[in-house]
Order: structure tokens, then C-alpha cells, then sequence
């Protein structure tokens, strides 16, 4: 195209996986829309690379094949904290599969991405929005624009979807602040060469002391299933001790504890201590405003509970897309607005409430006391620790479940959405 502005049914700004499920399901639907990544695959992003049944059930449901070579396949959580271990297999569920997945994120989101190209969307890497085109006259974003290869082009649609991740600077751009209300985390992680690549079971450390301080947080051991594996440890701010932790030298004293043959030494190490924040419990809101939606780490969909945010990025994704349909096929401005209202509403209805818990939570654990006393005493009790497990990680059947699904869920209901 000679013309420097193009036209779509929508504008999805990040590739990640939120971007790419949403970029998918809108070309599925048959819409025009642009997908667009400031950086050129593969690119890497900060993760656990640990992929819990309920984001696995996502990537089925987008028709990606996981039985390809490259996924690392699980059947359960490893605990450790108050002196014991505790192997917990992942739930059996009529709603989600009972295995996990990892996969290196460099892979993961170039796959993501290449699979909403096959399906229709217009994939551009290396291109940067700049920022938001607005209407004078009602103040909505009717499109971006963006420096692509040196030129600089406008892209213009009736719907945006931030998919930018944490920085978000599109949100930034029209207004939307995050809210200090909500938890944040800080994960860092490193990959080293190991033994222990192929383990059948993805594991969690929950006592984390730097000196004397007790954390809230955990570590992690997820094997990648290539010859290495991600090592990484999560943390909340709820504790006064946040501000002065040296995260990276904590990982690396975490790892001199693990036992020699493990490998996680300077010697075995595959890439450098890397960083990054987690925006959790909906920390950026309204998920719709004034033309725009807002999908995975943009809206701050990481689940204080786990740390995990990839499966809230895929079902925030295909949410985003149906309502976009909806939206697009009613008739009037008023009819379409009341559509896209429909987004927030639902989220908070499917998630509000379980955020909710896990912000009361993550508050209580900022206490040391509370930490310890969990460690110590939750996990001797395999019945507890069961239930625990399909808390932590959203896992349990809506309707017809057991005991343990039907607190949980009521739980949630009657938790005030987030």
C-alpha cells in the first residue's frame, strides 16, 4: 500500500499471548484485523514458563497442537515449605484437562502469534504504536499510530485492544492509572542445564528467607524438558520487607542451597538473572472505555494466588473477541456501546470475586507469622493441601464437582468483585 493509513474491523496492539488469542479469535470470526509487536519473534519475555490445566485447556480450545515435540509435559505441583514434601497430581475435572504444560516463552509467543496469522489476522512485527488516535468530537479511540521499518503509518479501526503487557503504554496514553489497591509481584528467573529438565512434576518452594526474613512468595523449578530448566523465584509487595530485597542475589542464594547435582550453579547457567513486574487483581480498570479493551497483563489479570496470568491473557482474549463480534454487528452507536459494556461486567463476574480472595490472602501472608503458621501446619494435611491446590490455581468444575468445588465456588460468589 502506497497510502500511509490503513484500515481494519479492529487494532490489536502486542503479540503476547492475550494479543495473539484475541487477534485469533477475531480473524476466526472472519473481522480484518491488525496484530501488532513492537519487537520481531522470537523474542523473550519474563515467565515461569509453567502452564497450569486451566491455561492448557485455553490453548486446546484455539486449536493449538500440544503434542507437538516442544511442550514439556506435567501431571501435577511438588510442594515444599515446613520441612515436607508433597506431590499433588493435578485435579481430575470434567471442565479442565488433568496435565500441565511448559514451554520457553521465546517459543511459546511466536507460536501464539503465527497461529492467529494462519487464521487471517495481519501480524506486523517491529512495529511500535506510538500512541492513540482519537475523535475531537466524542474523545474515542478510532485508531494508532505507529513507526513500522522507519515509516510511520496510521492504523485505523472502530475497536482497539491494549494487549501491551504491564507498561501498557497505550492505556497510560488514554488516561487509565493503575491502582496501588492491588497487589503487585516481582518475578526473576533463570534457566539453567540440568538433570531434572524432564520432571513429571512442576515444583513450588513455599518458604522463601532472605537471612531471617520470611517472604511471601515462592520458588520455582519448572522443567523445560530441553536439557534445562526455569528456576525463578515470585514475590509479593505485601510485605514491608519488599522494597529492600536484592532479588537477584536472593536467586542466587537460593540456588547454592539446592543440592549439587542439580546443576544450579554459574557453570550450568543458560542465560542471566532476568526480572519483571506482575500486575495482579485487576489492577487496571475499566477493561472497557471509549473504544478500547484492555486483555491479560494490560488489565492486570495475573492471579495474586499463583502468579500465573498466561491463562487470564487467553480467556481475556476470546472474551474480548465474542463481544467484539457482537459489538460490530449491532446497528446503532448506543447498541454497540452497551455490547462492549458487557466485557467488564463479565470479567469481574467470572473473576472478580476469586481476585478478591486472593488479595485478602496475599495481604494476610505479608505477615510473617501467617506465612509460617501456613507451612507449618497446611501442608502435613494432604486433604487440605488438595483443596488448596484447586484454590491457588482456579481449578475446579462450575457444576457437579466435589465437596472441595462447591466451598470454592461459593466462596467466590460471595467475595465483592475486584
Amino acid at each position: 500500500m502506497t497510502d500511509s493509513t490503513r484500515h481494519a474491523d479492529a487494532i490489536v496492539v502486542g503479540a503476547g499471548p492475550a494479543g495473539s488469542a484475541t487477534a485469533y479469535w477475531l480473524a476466526q470470526a472472519g473481522l480484518d484485523v491488525f496484530l501488532l509487536e513492537k519487537a520481531t519473534f522470537p523474542r523473550d519475555k519474563i515467565c515461569g514458563d509453567g502452564l497450569t490445566p486451566r491455561a492448557v485447556r485455553a490453548l486446546i480450545g484455539m486449536g493449538v497442537d500440544i503434542n507437538d515435540p516442544g511442550w514439556g509435559r506435567n501431571k501435577g505441583l511438588r510442594i515444599y515449605g515446613g520441612g515436607v514434601k508433597v506431590e499433588l497430581p493435578w485435579p481430575e475435572l470434567a471442565s479442565f484437562p488433568d496435565f500441565g504444560l511448559v514451554r520457553k516463552r521465546t517459543d511459546l509467543d511466536q507460536l501464539l502469534a503465527e497461529h492467529a496469522a494462519k487464521a487471517g489476522a495481519h501480524l506486523l512485527q517491529g512495529c511500535n504504536v506510538t500512541g492513540p488516535i482519537l475523535d475531537e468530537r466524542t474523545d474515542r479511540i478510532i485508531g494508532v499510530t505507529a513507526d513500522h521499518e522507519g515509516d510511520a503509518i496510521e492504523f485505523r479501526a472502530p475497536l482497539v485492544v491494549a494487549a501491551d503487557g504491564n507498561s501498557t503504554r497505550l492505556s497510560l496514553a488514554m488516561g487509565l492509572r493503575r491502582r496501588e489497591d492491588r497487589p503487585m509481584g516481582v518475578a526473576v528467573r533463570r534457566y539453567f542445564e540440568t538433570p531434572r529438565h524432564d520432571d513429571a512434576f512442576m515444583e513450588a518452594w513455599l518458604e522463601l528467607w532472605d537471612g531471617e526474613r520470611l517472604l511471601p512468595g515462592y520458588g520455582w523449578v519448572f522443567g523445560v524438558g530441553d536439557g534445562t530448566s526455569n528456576v525463578g523465584l515470585g514475590l509479593l509487595n505485601t510485605s514491608k520487607a519488599f522494597q529492600s530485597v536484592d532479588y537477584r542475589g536472593m536467586l542466587k542464594r537460593w540456588c547454592a542451597q539446592m543440592p549439587e547435582d542439580w546443576q544450579f550453579d554459574e557453570d550450568h547457567a543458560t542465560s542471566k538473572i532476568r526480572g519483571a513486574a506482575l500486575p495482579m487483581g485487576f489492577n487496571r480498570q475499566p477493561h472497557y472505555t471509549r473504544g478500547m479493551l484492555l486483555v491479560g497483563d494490560a488489565g492486570g489479570m495475573i492471579n495474586p494466588f499463583n502468579g500465573e496470568g498466561i491463562d487470564y491473557a487467553l480467556e481475556s482474549g476470546r472474551l474480548a473477541a465474542d463481544i467484539m463480534v457482537q459489538a460490530l454487528a449491532r446497528r446503532t452507536p448506543a447498541q454497540r456501546e452497551r455490547t462492549l459494556y458487557e466485557y467488564p461486567r463479565i470479567l469481574k463476574d467470572e473473576h472478580g470475586g476469586y481476585f478478591t480472595l486472593a488479595r485478602l490472602f496475599v495481604h494476610a501472608i505479608g505477615d510473617p507469622r501467617i506465612m509460617k503458621f501456613l507451612t507449618s501446619h497446611g501442608l502435613p494435611h494432604p486433604t487440605l493441601m488438595r483443596f488448596t491446590m484447586k484454590l491457588l490455581a482456579n481449578l475446579t468444575d462450575p457444576k457437579g464437582g466435589d465437596a472441595m468445588d462447591r466451598v470454592i465456588n461459593a466462596m467466590q460468589k460471595v467475595a465483592p468483585a475486584a
